[in-house]
């Protein structure tokens, strides 16, 4: 499962991502991966370890949610929480 999104570009400001990345690792567990930065650039990782697929989705969702109140938009989306994992 897979979000990403981007600000809309002003003349000041240059275009900014926010990924967010949901896998499932060798022992069962599941891991948020958040990577962010300007388009074309090197961006930040971040991970986050979680025990249930549910746990990680809430918190991709809310990750997703306050980027949105930042002014990202949704530019991708693939995957759902419906697939089998």
């Amino acid at each position: 499962m897979r979000i990403y999104m981007q600000t809309i570009q002003g003349q000041d400001q240059p275009l900014r991502f926010y990924q967010l990345h949901l896998q499932k690792d060798l022992l069962g567990s599941w891991i948020l991966v958040r990577e962010s930065g300007f388009q074309g650039g090197r961006g930040q990782v971040k991970r986050s370890y979680f025990k249930h697929r549910d746990e990680a989705e809430q918190a991709m969702s809310r990750l997703r949610d306050m980027q949105a109140k930042r002014g990202y938009r949704v530019v991708f989306r693939e995957g759902s929480s419906k697939e089998a994992g």
